[in-house]
This record gives C-alpha cells, sequence and structure tokens, in this order.
C-alpha cells in the first residue's frame, strides 16, 4: 500500500451555530452526549490504518489541543505513528492566519514534504460520518486517479449548499468526475462534496503553489477547477449517513438521530473513541437516577443525576435535572443544572449552564433556545423559542446584560 499522510481541517468556526463556536472551534463541538465532532474523522483514520495525521487549527484552538492531547486516546502514538496540530504561524510574509482551506495546507506543505506520503487525505474535522478511508484508497489507485473527492446524495431541495459534482459511471463505486460546482444556484446534480479529498502528493503540491498567486484559497471554490482538465480527477460515492450540522437545526437533528427504537446513527457499530480525560470524563461516578426521575428514549452518561423528567433528549456527563424539572428535546452539555420545577423544551445548553428554579426554556416544536458556556440563569426567568443566551452571563446581573444585549437575548421575568 502507497505512504498516506492526513491533514484534518479542523480551525473553522461556523457562524450559524452561534453561541456553541463563540470559545471553540467547530470541530470541539460536543455530540451526542460523549463526543466531539473530530473524534469521528479520527476514529475512521484509526480504523482505516492511517496513523500519521497533521490537525490544522486555528480558531480558538485551547479546546482543540486539550482534547487531542497526546494522541493516545486514537491510538496514534509511536515511532511512525502519530497526530501533530500544526497551527497557523507569522512567516516572511506576515501569513499569521489561514486564507482558506488550501492556503491552510500550502502553509503546511513543509510538513507534508518531511514525511515524503505518495497520499496525501484531507478531511473536514467536523462532520459526522463512518468511512473506511481504505475502500476510498482503493478506489483511487484502481481508476489510477490523480485526485479522488468522497461525494454523497443530499436533498434536492437544500442542495444548492454544497459543491456539487456530475460523476460518470465508470464503475459502482463512482467515476471521472465530469463537472463540479461550488453552491450553484441550479444545481444539476445532488452528489455533494463530504469535504474528502484524496491527491497525489506531487498533483497536491503543484496546485497548491499555483493557487498561491491568486486571492481565493479553497479546494472546492478554486483548486478543484483548476486541476479538472489538466489531471484525472475522479468521484468516489459514499452511500453512508452524513451529518453536515451547519445550523443548530442540523445539528440538533444529527443528535436526534441517535434516539429511537431504529436510529440512523448507531455509535455501537461506528466504534468512535473520544478523550476520557476531556472534562474528566472516565473519573466521574455512575448516572444516578431518583425515586422521581423518569427517562424516556433519551441517552445519559456517567455523572448525570436525574430527580425530574427527560424525554427525547441527550445529557452529557455531569447533568443535573432536578426534582420536579421536565426536559423534553434537548441536549444538556457537561455539567448543566436544572434546577428544581425547571421547563427545558428544545434548547441546547452549553457547557456549564446552570438554570434556576421555575424556570422555562424553549418551547416544543418551534425554533431551538441556545444557552452559551457557563452562563447562571436566575429562578423564575423564561426565555422564548429561536433565543440565545450570550455565554458566561451571571445570575446577579443577568437581566441587566439581558437589556444590553437585547439583539441576541431576550426573556421575561
Amino acid at each position: 500500500m502507497p505512504k498516506i499522510l492526513a491533514m484534518v481541517l479542523a480551525g473553522g468556526r461556523v457562524d450559524e451555530l452561534g453561541v456553541l463556536t463563540f470559545l471553540r472551534p467547530k470541530s470541539t463541538v460536543p455530540f451526542g452526549g460523549l463526543y466531539r465532532f473530530i473524534d469521528f474523522p479520527l476514529s475512521n483514520l484509526m480504523q482505516s490504518g492511517i496513523e500519521r495525521v497533521g490537525i490544522l487549527s486555528q480558531y480558538r484552538s485551547s479546546s482543540l489541543i486539550e482534547h487531542i492531547g497526546t494522541g493516545a486516546s486514537w491510538d496514534m502514538t509511536g515511532r511512525h505513528r502519530g497526530i501533530t496540530l500544526l497551527p497557523p504561524f507569522q512567516g516572511l510574509h506576515a501569513s499569521d492566519w489561514y486564507q482558506g482551506t488550501a492556503d491552510a495546507v500550502y502553509q503546511n506543505l513543509d510538513f507534508i514534504h518531511a514525511h515524503k506520503p505518495d497520499l496525501v487525505l484531507i478531511l473536514s474535522g467536523d462532520h459526522i460520518y463512518h468511512m473506511n478511508y481504505q475502500k476510498l484508497i482503493q478506489f483511487h489507485l484502481d481508476m489510477g486517479a490523480d485526485v479522488t473527492a468522497s461525494f454523497v446524495q443530499v436533498s434536492p431541495a437544500g442542495s444548492s449548499r454544497f459543491g456539487l459534482a456530475r460523476i460518470s459511471e465508470d464503475d459502482p463505486r463512482g467515476g471521472r468526475l465530469l463537472e463540479y460546482l461550488e453552491k450553484p444556484a441550479h444545481p444539476a446534480s445532488n452528489w455533494a462534496s463530504m469535504t474528502i479529498y484524496l491527491f497525489r502528493t506531487e498533483i497536491l503540491d503543484q496546485a497548491l503553489k499555483e493557487n498561491a498567486g491568486i486571492d481565493s484559497h479553497e479546494f472546492g471554490r478554486d483548486i478543484f477547477p483548476a486541476i479538472m482538465s489538466k489531471h484525472k480527477v475522479y468521484g468516489y460515492k459514499f452511500h453512508g449517513y452524513w451529518g453536515y450540522s451547519r445550523t443548530l437545526e442540523e445539528y440538533w437533528t444529527a443528535n436526534m438521530d441517535l434516539l429511537g427504537e431504529h436510529p440512523e446513527i448507531k455509535l455501537s457499530d461506528w466504534q468512535v473513541r473520544t478523550n476520557l480525560d476531556h472534562e474528566a470524563i472516565r473519573d466521574r461516578g455512575p448516572a444516578l437516577i431518583g425515586p422521581q426521575g423518569s427517562i424516556n428514549n433519551s441517552r445519559i452518561y456517567n455523572g448525570v443525576r436525574i430527580e425530574g423528567q427527560v424525554a427525547r433528549s441527550i445529557l452529557f456527563p455531569g447533568a443535573y435535572v432536578g426534582t420536579g424539572a421536565v426536559v423534553k428535546d434537548s441536549i444538556l452539555f457537561f455539567d448543566t443544572q436544572v434546577g428544581p420545577g425547571a421547563r427545558i423544551e428544545n434548547t441546547i445548553t452549553d457547557l456549564g449552564v446552570s438554570i434556576g428554579r421555575d424556570s422555562v426554556i424553549g418551547k416544543q416544536d418551534e425554533a431551538l433556545a441556545v444557552i452559551g458556556v457557563r452562563t447562571q440563569i436566575p429562578q423564575g426567568i423564561k426565555i422564548g423559542p429561536g433565543c440565545s443566551v450570550y455565554p458566561e452571563l451571571k445570575a446577579e446581573n443577568f437581566i441587566q446584560k439581558l437589556y444590553e444585549q437585547g439583539d441576541v437575548i431576550s426573556a421575561d421575568n
């Protein structure tokens, strides 16, 4: 097999996720009650036998650095394997910030050259899916391709949000890329780019150096149109689950796909790994359900305590639901505390949120309410659907801040 180096794009912030990415990149947003987005591509790499990985970080990377640690959680420590974090740097030309996905890889060509790979696999660090990359690599080799990108079918109604390709029928696994358009107004296909690219190293090197002389530096928008006429570019068709999760609604839906009698995401089959030292997951005690507590169609993990009612929700370690409280259709991140008598519906709470006694957050079947990290909501506060509350607001000045930042948060007392 050829020598393969993986480069994971993990430093971006997504505005549509609002307060969930105020203090972290999307790649470390918690998911599914225990994991982070980046756990999915890293677990895929581990299971595919690809053990040399560079992670391109950028926006508020402290949570990413803490989560990756030494790479031991994904068995990527050793003489010939490992994970290297690659933040942007101040160079001779003041290139102190990645100017796009292609520029991020371009700035780290020295890292690629140092490892002398035959192929470079470039991945997004913030999508939910399970893939054996060896199947993609074998397709690439069988076709004699210079570049192969992976595509998945999406709903035609929302396909214009993606880079879309027309792919020939050369092989049941995929074919030659006939056309690629980034976010076209009038889609001619619903095969959407998964931001998974496999390059012959010399082709990647040449394409990135040519792209460095223009003003835009994105693989989909710039690199692919420039190489399709000059090189053998193929599309690989992926047929599994793919969670894009770029909006709050998509993120919530992907989490809910873990629930039900026949969930769309079966994590037991995916064998996803995470860093159990991050947020002290391994050190927490067992989940406890009190005599008045109840759980229906939900996921809970160690350290959770439930004295109230929880339905169709996901609770991360350390979450607490007080006596008489109700949590429905919601996602409570690590150490969220829901006071007695509170009612939480269609809501996402970030790390360490505290919700006071008898408060009401969100409303079922309406727009999501989102509470930022470590915010303390006083007792008796009502926050309606579609509201987002800034991180780290304190109970003693919550109302004052509420009116100062009324464009983002709102409530009735």
